[in-house]
């Protein structure tokens, strides 16, 4: 018998529906379409205007050093205007299947939080696949990482205070960073704020397989971005953790993480079995299964109330961990 899908939140229903009427062919993800979807970004970058929102943030754009001769690296740093010194970090990893996005793009949610919590919003322009696979991405991650803690005093920033932050493919590199900075040292990462993570290269959850078809963000999107960043190893038994989370092994020692996931959309059951496993390993996880989301269904609908309930849930974890950060590093 086949899966049955899992009904979408009514508001969210409503917006789905009415995007479907505007773009009723949702073909499945090709390189084509690649091509078509990078121009919609560039556009989207290119219309952006001021970033620093009307002078509520000051804003600076530096390159960095890559990791061990790789090119340089463009960061985004937005700093509340009044934000006290030693201010926490909000270490983001933009989404986009790996393949595509911008780190200037989609961050007025995270703005409005990092002014929230006075805190500076670093936005990392990572590599993008397929024309820089595996490793590009991680190593990008952690040497801009190592700049920011680096220059904290420069920054005015904490380096004790340090939360990577992301959606989708972006979440998932901040599992991978978090395991990475575990294994082979480097800057300690506060905590992880992981948004419906891409964190299982296999694509064949259950979750997966029963919501095919049914959102934009179904397995198509979700393979072509696995297979952009993995080329032929995708899927294989050699797929190492800091590419692919759920291939790790061994999941103790690392921050508190906060991870989140609608129930109605493919990324479900890898979200939730890589929860569990962190629990199992002694850490400190916080879940949530948003009844009828779908996938980013915050960003693409904020005015629904599953969405702002969404975002709180992430603001009061962060007012827990931003408040006692001796009893939330989460290592076992």
């Amino acid at each position: 018998m086949p899966a049955v899908p899992v009904p979408l939140d009514a508001e969210l229903q409503a917006d789905y529906d009415a995007y479907l009427a505007e773009e009723p062919d949702l073909a499945p993800m090709s390189v084509t379409k690649l091509a078509e979807i990078r121009a919609s970004v560039e556009a989207a970058v290119a219309a952006l205007g001021d970033l620093g929102r009307g002078g509520r943030f000051t804003v600076s754009e530096p390159s960095v050093p890559g990791l061990d001769g790789a090119p340089e690296i463009p960061l985004l740093v937005c700093t509340p205007v009044g934000a006290p010194a030693s201010r926490p970090v909000l270490y983001h990893l933009h989404g986009g299947g790996f393949f595509c996005n911008d780190h200037r793009n989609g961050l007025d949610q995270l703005l409005e939080t990092a002014e929230r919590f006075g805190a500076t919003l670093v936005s990392v322009g990572y590599r993008l696949a397929p024309e820089n696979p595996y490793p590009a991405q991680i190593d990008d991650a952690r040497a801009g990482l190592q700049w920011v803690v680096d220059h904290a005093d420069e920054l005015g920033v904490d380096p004790e205070r340090v939360v990577v932050t992301g959606y989708s493919a972006g979440g998932g590199l901040g599992a991978a960073l978090a395991l990475s900075l575990r294994d082979k040292g480097g800057p300690r990462l506060l905590g992880q704020l992981l948004m419906s993570p891409m964190l299982d290269d296999r694509n064949d959850s259950a979750s997966a397989l029963q919501m095919d078809a049914v959102e934009f963000w179904d397995r198509s999107f979700n393979g072509f971005g696995w297979n952009a960043l993995l080329g032929d190893a995708c899927g294989g038994p050699d797929v190492p953790a800091y590419a692919a989370p759920a291939r790790a092994t061994e999941l103790s020692g690392l921050p508190s993480a906060f991870l989140d996931v609608g129930s109605a959309e493919c990324l479900r059951d890898e979200i939730l079995a890589y929860a569990d496993r962190i629990w199992q390993a002694g850490g400190r996880a916080e879940l949530h299964v948003w009844a009828g989301g779908i996938h980013a269904f915050d960003r693409e609908c904020p005015e629904a109330r599953i969405s702002q309930d969404a975002v709180a849930a992430r603001h009061r974890w962060l007012e827990r961990l931003l408040a006692d950060p001796s009893a939330s590093r989460g290592q076992a």
